[in-house]
């Protein structure tokens, strides 16, 4: 229920949104970055909330806070390179082993605290949202499968360097592209074309390459967290 109405609200702001491109409409000449970065606080708001609800257990936060701090200092050195992000695999693959809401916690965490060196600004929320939702997709990947399929994440990785830039567009344009048209929209995106590339294969590359390794570094940590919690369950 909850994931429908999740889907509902964005499937409605991207209505209001379309509404917005029709100039004899009281909504053309809205606001649109500031309504975009409300709803998305609203969002990730509601994605804190319930990871708090999950009541994890400190082992669990201390992890899970390390991962999203490595995420973050991960993004500072590769800045310089445009399109090559590793916090993307990190975040996917805490979300494979921890599931929907740890994967978009540590997603939203490192792009918060990255950007305290990167830059703060209206684009942070939307980044946080980015990174946060490739974790809930790999983690709804990995219900699907009850062993890690290397072959299948890397694929999904890939596909989230184009959405993530995707998605990130979508903010460049109702923020600093005027007017708001589809020509100005198609612009848009194959502007954005070569470094959404460079990202999905950035994503390709490091998956290849720690994908194996760190899923079993990661599940064997989850493995002693749970194997105390129980034993102190127990007691």
């Amino acid at each position: 229920m909850k994931d429908k109405i999740f889907i509902l609200s964005i499937f409605l702001m991207l209505s209001i949104l379309g509404l917005g491109l029709i100039s004899d409409n009281p909504l053309f000449t809205a606001n649109w970055a500031l309504i975009s970065v409300l709803f998305l606080g609203l969002v990730i708001t509601a994605f804190f909330r319930s990871f708090e609800r999950h009541s994890p257990s400190a082992k669990e936060i201390a992890l899970i806070a390390t991962m999203a701090a490595l995420a973050a200092a991960v993004r500072v050195p590769f800045a310089i390179l445009p399109g090559i992000q590793p916090t993307t695999f990190l975040v996917m693959i805490t979300g494979w082993v921890f599931g929907v809401q740890s994967g978009f916690v540590v997603g939203a965490l490192a792009a918060l605290a990255s950007n305290f060196f990167l830059g703060q600004g209206p684009w942070t929320p939307w980044q946080m949202f980015c990174w946060g939702m490739g974790g809930v997709a790999a983690a709804l990947l990995a219900r699907r499968n009850t062993e890690f399929n290397l072959q299948k994440f890397t694929i999904l990785a890939c596909s989230w360097g184009y959405i993530f830039g995707w998605l990130m567009n979508i903010w460049h344009w109702v923020g600093f592209i005027y007017p708001l048209n589809m020509k100005t929209f198609l612009a848009t995106y194959v502007a954005s074309f070569p470094f959404d590339t460079l990202h999905a294969m950035g994503n390709v590359v490091i998956s290849l390459t720690f994908g194996k390794t760190f899923h079993h570094v990661i599940q064997r940590f989850k493995r002693k967290i749970t194997v105390i919690t129980l034993k102190e369950n127990e007691n």
